[in-house]
């Protein structure tokens, strides 16, 4: 006989459901929510810099406390890109005293952006600058040699992005751009020229007042030099061009925003690193003519759907040129534009 034998059917149970313990919820019992905190307590500041995961940031910018302070970026915006000229949503410690580290936990609204990409045919963008309002092209007489091509591209990508572009050409003393800037007449485009040793600071300083200014170039143009001229205190490295291959030192290594303060008023000049290519994945290729503002005008009587390729038929550019009607520049002109439309042609 088992001790099963021993139960009575009628018996009364020596307990019930409410002796059973229940593991509980280690995630609680409130549902789960995407919303995150409202931070009403952000405050808004510019990103100055990046260094290696850390943003400088510029706390009550043109107040009585504005300062400096170190952040890092919140886990929810880590695949939000965060560059230099941004307006972030700071919370934490913005003391900016050392060894603190506020967090940003938002980007406010881009009025332009500035891009790049590794070559024509990626489509993935290199951003640059964000809520610049004004690019500086910087290229030189010789020394190296100036590249129309790469001006073209950094025209293209700025009217792209709604940016007002002008062009300092330096090293005049070393040879006469007259030629090189031919390329470009027609074009509504403030141009500075410059020696070695005369940088026309004052002239180019009034472009700055009020605006955020990148500042784009070849390697070994005299960028960095025109933006310690500018910005006495940024103290940017310079370097100098190898007599061999007629490139110069990348000495800029990091994309930074500098206070300029002069005598008309005060801007940002936004430094960015030399570089020999300047990639236009990202473009709408419709918008390309719009850096060529003189045939933009022109292309205005050609036919629907016009390429203004070689083979296009009855393009009014084209007709322009070979009648003369655009100068001895305009072959030039037309043949930049052709250049840049073909390498979208088989996209």
């Amino acid at each position: 006989m088992s001790w099963l034998d021993d139960i009575d059917d009628d018996d009364e149970p020596a307990f019930d459901e409410s002796d059973v313990r229940v593991r509980p919820n280690p995630k609680g019992n409130r549902p789960r929510t995407k919303r995150r905190p409202a931070h009403a307590d952000a405050v808004i500041a510019r990103v100055l810099g990046v260094d290696r995961g850390r943003y400088t940031v510029l706390i009550d910018e043109d107040g009585p406390t504005e300062h400096e302070a170190l952040a890092a970026r919140a886990r929810e915006l880590r695949s939000q890109p965060i560059v230099t000229g941004d307006r972030a949503r700071v919370v934490g410690d913005v003391s900016g005293d050392g060894g603190t580290l506020s967090r940003i936990v938002g980007i406010e609204p881009r009025t332009t952006l500035l891009r790049r990409s590794a070559d024509d045919t990626d489509q993935v963008e290199r951003v640059i600058v964000a809520n610049a309002d004004q690019m500086v092209v910087v290229v030189a007489a010789a020394d190296p040699e100036p590249r129309p091509r790469l001006v073209d591209r950094y025209l293209v990508a700025a009217l792209d992005a709604g940016i007002r572009p002008l062009l300092v050409v330096t090293k005049t003393d070393l040879s006469d751009p007259t030629d090189f800037l031919a390329h470009f007449e027609g074009l509504d485009l403030t141009v500075f020229t410059s020696a070695r040793d005369d940088l026309p600071v004052a002239a180019i300083g009034r472009e700055l007042v009020g605006s955020s200014t990148v500042f784009v170039g070849h390697s070994g143009v005299g960028k960095s030099t025109l933006v310690n001229a500018l910005v006495p205190s940024a103290q940017r490295a310079t370097g100098h061009v190898n007599d061999v291959t007629g490139r110069g030192r990348h000495t800029s290594s990091s994309t930074v925003s500098l206070r300029y303060a002069g005598d008309d008023g005060r801007g940002w000049v936004i430094d960015t690193p030399g570089v020999r290519s300047f990639g236009l994945g990202h473009v709408d290729p419709a918008h390309i003519l719009q850096a060529f503002t003189d045939l933009a005008e022109i292309a205005a009587d050609c036919p629907r759907g016009c390429t203004h390729l070689p083979d296009a038929p009855d393009c009014a550019i084209i007709e322009a040129v070979a009648d003369g009607r655009l100068g001895e520049s305009g072959a030039a002109r037309l043949d930049s534009l052709q250049r840049l439309l073909e390498t979208f042609s088989d996209r």
